[in-house]
């Protein structure tokens, strides 16, 4: 039987990208991995990957892959997601908070004040989306007494990547997983904050294959990049962790905890911590 034979997941923004990596990883040890997106037709982005691939890929890979197509600007939606969860699983295990609304200007290098007002959707799907998912999931684990809700984040968290809204985002998304730590605290709920670094994303590799000079800057080094399923690989590992609640609140940078927990990417690489060139979590462990 699979490690995580049994345990249910959501994860969101699983479309295409680290959202995906992190279903595929979860579902190849056996999970039953709920995959939310926009995305349920080729047609609906210009980057390949719908809900209901992800969840075919997921159930292939010897877990339970189910799609549902979810804007996590639409709390209505979202709300719906969580309801199926409750119904048809009665129990939750981990939520994973990932979609996110990139900007198509994010790495053009302009001031704020030359970018649209409209970048601002970054807060409403990235910081807003994280707080609704989460409290929908906490109204299902907290009364288990088990679960664990994970943010991802990045370096940008402290060090300056591409722009203000992306930083802010993500230096609240860091915050609110440590104030949700406490509060579920006794409730033997985990809420973390995760840092990625570059991840081969579809989106990713077409921006350095197209812009140039990209490759050269400290945060979009291919050398120091990792598969989206490398994040996943830690996150199933931090499922399986029975001393869990020792790092609930804490900021940790993805390549730390996969080297303590001995995980290599996909590929056998094991990818560098930047704790030295780019910054080091504000929040520890409460």
């Amino acid at each position: 039987m699979a490690a995580l034979t049994g345990r249910v997941a959501v994860v969101t923004g699983a479309s295409r990208g680290i959202g995906k990596g992190i279903a595929l990883a979860l579902a190849s040890e056996g999970a039953i991995v709920y995959v939310t997106g926009r995305s349920v037709t080729s047609a609906d982005s210009p980057l390949p990957g719908t809900v209901g691939e992800t969840a075919a890929e997921c159930t292939k890979r010897g877990g339970k892959g189910i799609a549902v197509q979810v804007d996590h600007a639409n709390d209505l939606q979202v709300a719906g997601l969580f309801e199926q969860v409750q119904r048809e699983q009665g129990r939750l295990d981990v939520l994973v908070n990932n979609a996110f609304a990139l900007s198509d200007d994010l790495t053009e290098p302009k001031p704020f004040w030359q970018k649209p007002l409209s970048n601002w959707e970054m807060v409403d799907v990235g910081v807003r989306s994280n707080y609704v998912a989460a409290w929908h999931a906490a109204k299902i684990m907290a009364p288990q007494g088990s679960g664990l809700i994970v943010a991802i984040s990045g370096y940008t968290g402290v060090a300056y990547t591409y722009s203000v809204v992306f930083g802010t985002s993500k230096s609240a998304v860091d915050r609110m997983a440590r104030d949700m730590a406490i509060e579920l605290k006794s409730y033997n709920v985990a809420s973390i904050s995760l840092w990625q670094g570059l991840t081969l994303t579809e989106r990713a590799e077409r921006n350095l294959a197209t812009i140039p000079g990209l490759t050269g800057g400290a945060a979009t080094r291919p050398q120091d990049a990792c598969s989206p399923e490398y994040p996943g690989r830690v996150i199933a590992a931090l499922i399986k962790d029975t001393d869990l609640m020792r790092l609930s609140g804490g900021t940790f940078i993805t390549a730390e905890l996969a080297q303590d927990y001995g995980i290599k990417d996909i590929d056998g690489k094991t990818i560098p911590s930047l704790r030295a060139s780019r910054g080091a979590p504000i929040w520890l462990p409460i």
